[in-house]
């Protein structure tokens, strides 16, 4: 489901089953330590999309281990991304040639806990969320908002090397399945290859999907043209 929202440079992989079966390198075993049992089937299950992915990229298997914020690390010459939630794992891959990064994420779609969209938006993002209410009631808008901005921060770390908090991003979604993540943080100028040599965009264009049981919102930053 989650490839019907990325452009065809990204290859993609989900799916709603475990996938136990793969052997996993010793870097993901160091990795993936001691983790309780949920944590490391939804590990295991992504490493085989991941394999996947990154096979039908033309690619060979290999280690994909951790980064400092639990961010994937991919092989050289690749960006991308990996998101799980109850019921469901994907990864979407790309060429760093093709693109600059990838961002997705999956959420159970469902209303957020109580409390926590005062957290994760602004007075103009929940002003958004009521119109989009009214018009399009079946969508959980507020889960999807929490799904689009984790997709920001997916497509954001690899390239910045920063926290980007849920209050750093403002989110304004369409009905017709596309959402605009404006930046109210600047990309760092100490990043060097990065911001020297990309002119990066203030707002990032996305979409999403919610259906079938889960919301998804992904996000690709292309080259400078």
């Amino acid at each position: 489901m989650i490839e019907e929202i990325l452009p065809a440079t990204v290859v993609a992989v989900d799916t709603r089953a475990e996938l136990l079966e793969v052997e996993l390198f010793p870097q993901e075993q160091a990795a993936l330590g001691n983790a309780v049992e949920k944590r490391r089937r939804e590990f295991v299950t992504a490493r085989a999309c991941a394999r996947e992915a990154l096979l039908r990229l033309g690619l060979p298997p290999g280690p994909i281990g951790t980064g400092e914020q639990g961010e994937p690390l991919w092989p050289e010459g690749v960006v991308g991304s990996i998101t799980h939630c109850v019921g469901y794992r994907a990864c979407a891959v790309a060429r760093a040639e093709d693109v600059l990064g990838v961002g997705i994420d999956a959420e159970p779609h469902q209303p957020l806990p109580e409390g926590v969209l005062g957290q994760i938006a602004g007075a103009e993002e929940r002003r958004r969320l009521a119109e989009l209410a009214r018009d399009q009631p079946a969508v959980s808008w507020d889960r999807l908002l929490f799904c689009a901005k984790e997709a920001v921060y997916k497509v954001w770390f690899p390239l910045a090397r920063c926290w980007l908090g849920f209050e750093d991003a403002r989110l304004r979604f369409d009905l017709g399945g596309t959402f605009q993540a404006q930046l109210l943080k600047p990309w760092p100028d100490e990043n060097v290859g990065f911001a020297a040599a990309h002119r990066q965009p203030a707002v990032l264009q996305g979409r999403w999907v919610a259906r079938d049981g889960f919301a998804l919102a992904a996000i690709t930053i292309s080259h400078s043209r």
